[in-house]
């Protein structure tokens, strides 16, 4: 259902936080619900967390009607009165009680949500709008491309949907990556098997769920990340499976494609790595430029922003890392705001923001390597698992921005950001910096042998 958002104390714009990055990441009664998973080579477990943890001010969600919705009730929508809503705030929560959100996807008017309900809802205007369900695992992945949906699954499968021209509520299946005709075509070679996780698998087929997916527009390709330890590249125009790489010695959590021809890659066994992707007559070579960041703690989630400048890299030890690309991938720094896991980014304008499994989002704005947070936004009273942001078209102000914010506490919440706002207490507070640039080596490296290691996304 969706709930009201009036009446709701927000946090207040401009104030700096700062977060002991050695506290533990993640709460044990969360650990099936994230999906997290060990890695292969440590048998150490989550530690505590200081449950009681405030963020700014905080915002009585708990106490909220909202949290007691019921699949039974109608759906009611109360916005706040045009040009009334506050900087940085909640407008208001899309609620439906059949499971927890582990992905989103926006554009232009409508939001895609994906949960471990096996249904994938469509949201206009703030209100449902319509929905279809596959037949497989929760969904772990949503991208858009054209008329086109890509979702990926617990199954390891990728499922392609299309939007009716006739009835634009209705979807239709359009296929399976890879398509079954492939599969029967490369099943008759016994060179198409490969050796994955102890098991024997075709090569154009994940063996473990899908964790991630993401697009590259201008070469037309799709990028799909598994914990199977590889990553896939599939062609859009005939949805066959280009090249299949073995990427990691764990769970690839993430995958970012540039477009300057770098995917990067984040994984469950501590790494960052840089691939260069070279177009040939008949797919695409990807080959290992260099290891990133290698670490103890697991890579949970990779952003890249707009102009293709800064990648950002979050991590089960609740920090955010960044690297420059115009400066040849260098260090920038270390964004410290979170207690816990970083479980998703995002990155629009001059913002970046941060989802973490101690329920709250961190709005950070750049100036040139220094990122400062500006607030935190409040309420969800679950792991925040997945960020989705869209400029405000309505505002008319091009550092407006909706922030969709999904959680395991089965709801996704909307909120309204700006990048202009903030400047005035921001520059009060500048000496006060929230980021690091001595925390890591120059070169991205770090061992973290003093810290415990993480459990995995």
């Amino acid at each position: 259902m969706f709930a009201e958002a009036d009446n709701i104390p927000r946090a207040k714009s401009g104030n700096i936080t700062h977060s002991d990055p050695n506290m533990s990441m993640t709460s044990p009664g969360y650990e099936d619900d994230l999906c997290l998973r060990y890695s292969s080579a440590s048998a150490a477990g989550p530690a505590l967390y200081e449950a009681n943890r405030m963020s700014l001010e905080a915002s009585p969600m708990t106490m909220s009607p909202w949290n007691q919705a019921t699949a039974f009730n109608k759906p009611s929508w109360v916005p706040f009165d045009d040009g009334n809503i506050p900087t940085n705030s909640l407008i208001g929560s899309l609620t439906r009680e059949e499971g927890h959100i582990y992905s989103l996807a926006a554009t232009k008017d409508l939001l895609y949500t994906g949960s471990d309900s096996k249904n994938i809802r469509v949201w206009k205007n703030l209100k449902e709008f319509t929905g279809f369900k596959s037949n497989s695992g929760l969904v772990k992945a949503i991208v858009i491309s054209g008329e086109k949906i890509f979702t990926g699954h617990q199954d390891g499968k990728i499922r392609v949907w299309k939007i009716s021209p006739k009835n634009p509520s209705v979807h239709k299946r359009a296929g399976t990556l890879p398509t079954l005709k492939d599969i029967l075509k490369s099943s008759i070679k016994p060179s198409n098997y490969v050796e994955v996780t102890r098991k024997r698998s075709l090569w154009i087929k994940h063996s473990d769920a899908v964790s991630c997916l993401s697009l590259n527009e201008e070469q037309g390709l799709l990028y799909s990340a598994s914990w199977d330890r590889t990553f896939k590249v599939w062609r859009i125009s005939d949805s066959k499976c280009l090249e299949s790489i073995h990427a990691h010695d764990d769970a690839v959590n993430s995958l970012v494609s540039t477009l300057g021809g770098m995917v990067l890659t984040g994984s469950a066994d501590g790494t960052v790595k840089v691939w260069n992707r070279e177009q040939q007559r008949k797919g695409t070579k990807h080959t290992l430029a260099q290891t990133l960041l290698q670490q103890e703690c697991a890579v949970t989630a990779l952003a890249i922003d707009a102009p293709g400048s800064v990648v950002y890299c979050g991590s089960s030890d609740g920090l955010v890392n960044f690297w420059e690309l115009e400066k040849q991938l260098s260090h920038g720094g270390v964004m410290k705001g979170h207690k816990m896991a970083v479980l998703c980014l995002a990155a629009a304008g001059n913002l970046v923001f941060s989802g973490s499994a101690d329920k709250t989002i961190c709005v950070w704005r750049k100036d040139g390597n220094i990122h400062t947070c500006l607030s935190v936004l409040t309420g969800h009273t679950g792991p925040v698992k997945c960020l989705a942001v869209e400029r405000d078209q309505e505002s008319g102000n091009e550092q407006q921005w909706i922030v969709y914010s999904g959680s395991l506490d089965k709801s996704v919440k909307v909120w309204s950001v700006s990048e202009l706002a903030q400047v005035a207490a921001m520059q009060q507070n500048q000496q006060q910096p929230v980021y690091d640039k001595e925390s890591i080596p120059s070169d991205g490296s770090n061992s973290s042998t003093s810290r415990a290691s993480q459990n995995r996304r």
